[in-house]
């Protein structure tokens, strides 16, 4: 996997201008789904949302899908220490960098975007602090007001009286205010009068006055002092009446007041059982949606990396174990649709003389193949009657299954050894077949594809193929050399014996990749040909021959699955493959010669 940081800056750059950081951008691989897994993706931070295109050059054409980092939740994954998911609500993104350095600077990056992002910044709260404040009063005024006072019939024409009250109060404080403002210029008055009085004085010493009430005036007449008018007469206004009718209305208002307060403390019980019955009845639907949701976010989820095989996988091993058997049971569907509709097309290929078979060659590879071969013929061939270790798991008919348990750092590695005996073919047409990539899709239902990515000689070429998927397993690809051989017996009653052997090797044109995991094989397909004689003159026909197979199988799968699974996988897709196969064989040959 590749990664390249295409940013104008580092994560802690912003514009000088705007405050915001600037756009960061670059390759992560991202998870797609459980088909295609892992898949390199152009991803880009810029304006607080994540994007991601198909590459770098397909950006004109638009993402293919953001993210807004507002509310997104960044989370590191707690054993790989490339990857990184990105979360909002049920959107999950599973992301992963080139090294532990790049997701670092990836996830500050995406931090740092969401800190000034608006939401929970600085800058957001004196923004929005103050509405949020006044929303929130309002809600809960608006709340408490219609919660408190729509009640019962009773309680509401207590209200109409408040109202009545109301209109009386501001009335009498309107006659009140007047007689205070009167009050007010009458006083006014009286002190202007005083003053002028005062002033009189000083003008005219002679003039006294007669038991200090009466001045004489300029004629010689006594004149009475003005008095400050009685506070009843003054504009017609009653203070005593007034006071005493103020007294009522305030006492009256208190008296609504307390009627209130008792209607609302008696339904004060029923409203809270009401409400307890609501809040139990929001609480369980709360409670369902939440569980919704989780069963949502399960299935949504189900089927991304965290599912996919190894030991810490959050799927357990049953359901490992029912994902595996429900995805070979709609392959095995499928493959019989495909049988049923499928012609096949007898035709007789051309098969090089068997001397090429018997030769050697001269590739880079030969010494690694004839100890191969050697080895199947010294120890492949014995018979495991007698040996304890191999454990005999399937007997149909003339076939026979033996397993051996071995295990190498948690990884099972049970070597797989089967006998069959098919009538009507030859060991060098079963090897043929088996051997032959031009029939190889015939019968082979587990591989999505293949090519042959050299050819050494005319009996030994280099495969690479992938396996269809069977999730939560993980795609498996094998780069291999075939061989195919022709074992001459070194004494004549014994049958010659027809080999293949493929064996795992290393190729600079097939490199791994993270798109699958390289598995290990070193297989062989091992036949002899046993001829009983015809009756009278007749020629050898197929009714005459009988072909002995012995199959073994030795598979590192590369990563880890659960012990019980491979071993169920292997018991019950081995019978079927060899089975499938001989009956291939078997109908390819009807009607052909015989080929020794």
């Amino acid at each position: 996997m590749s990664e390249k940081s295409s940013s104008s800056g580092s994560d802690e750059d912003v514009d000088p201008e705007s405050g915001q950081p600037v756009e960061f951008g670059g390759v992560l691989s991202k998870w797609t789904n459980y088909i295609h897994g892992w898949q390199d993706r152009w991803v880009v931070l810029k304006n607080n949302t994540l994007s991601y295109y198909k590459s770098e050059d397909e950006r004109e054409y638009g993402c293919r899908g953001s993210l807004c980092l507002s509310k997104a939740v960044l989370t590191p994954h707690e054993f790989d220490e490339c990857r990184f998911d990105v979360s909002v609500n049920d959107s999950v993104w599973y992301l992963r960098a080139e090294d532990p350095e790049h997701r670092l600077q990836w996830i500050e990056s995406i931090e740092l975007h969401k800190a000034e992002s608006g939401y929970g910044s600085e800058t957001s709260l004196r923004r929005h602090g103050s509405m949020l404040s006044l929303t929130s009063a309002a809600s809960a005024l608006s709340s408490t007001s219609t919660s408190s006072f729509k009640k019962g019939h009773r309680l509401r024409e207590k209200l109409a009286e408040m109202e009545t009250f109301r209109d009386i109060l501001c009335r009498q404080v309107d006659t009140l205010q007047k007689y205070f403002d009167s009050c007010a210029d009458a006083v006014s008055k009286d002190e202007f009068q005083r003053d002028r009085i005062e002033e009189d004085e000083d003008e005219f010493p002679s003039t006294t006055r007669s038991d200090g009430e009466h001045n004489h005036n300029n004629n010689g007449s006594k004149e009475k002092l003005s008095s400050p008018a009685s506070p009843k007469v003054i504009n017609g206004i009653d203070f005593k009446g007034e006071a005493i009718t103020f007294k009522a209305t305030t006492a009256g208002i208190l008296s609504t007041l307390s009627h209130c307060i008792e209607l609302m403390v008696k339904r004060e019980d029923s409203w809270q059982k009401r409400l307890d019955k609501e809040l139990e009845k929001r609480r369980r639907v709360e409670d369902a949606y939440k569980s919704a949701m989780n069963e949502l976010k399960k299935k949504s989820h189900y089927g991304g990396p965290d599912y996919e095989e190894g030991p810490n996988s959050l799927i357990n091993e049953d359901e490992f174990f029912d994902a595996v058997e429900a995805a070979l049971d709609r392959q095995d569907k499928i493959e019989e649709q495909c049988q049923s509709e499928k012609v096949r097309t007898h035709h007789l290929a051309q098969v090089p003389s068997s001397d090429v078979f018997s030769t050697i060659g001269t590739h880079r590879f030969v010494s690694k193949v004839e100890e191969m071969v050697q080895n199947h013929m010294t120890y492949s061939l014995q018979d495991v009657g007698g040996d304890a270790n191999w454990q005999l798991v399937i007997e149909e008919g003339e076939m026979k299954v033996y397993r051996r348990e071995v295990e190498e750092n948690g990884i099972v590695l049970d070597p797989l050894k089967a006998t069959h005996a098919v009538k009507g073919v030859t060991g060098h047409e079963v090897c043929h077949y088996f051997w032959d990539t031009d029939f190889r899709m015939d019968w082979e239902t587990t591989i999505e594809n293949f090519n042959v990515v050299e050819k050494l000689s005319e009996n030994a070429i280099i495969v690479y193929q992938t396996h269809k998927r069977v999730w939560p397993a993980s795609q498996r690809d094998v780069l291999y050399l075939s061989a195919i051989r022709k074992i001459v017996a070194t004494n004549e009653n014994d049958p010659d014996t027809w080999l293949v052997c493929n064996f795992s090797v290393e190729h600079d044109n097939a490199l791994p990749t993270n798109k699958c995991v390289r598995a290990k094989i070193n297989v062989a397909m091992i036949c002899q040909t046993l001829v009983s004689p015809p009756e009278g003159d007749k020629e050898i026909s197929r009714d005459n021959i009988l072909c002995k197979i012995t199959y073994v199988a030795n598979v590192n799968p590369g990563g880890w699955a659960p012990a019980s699974v491979l071993r169920a996988v292997a018991k019950r897709e081995y019978p079927k493959f060899l089975k499938r196969f001989t009956s291939y064989v078997q109908d390819k040959t009807i009607g052909k010669p015989i080929l020794f």
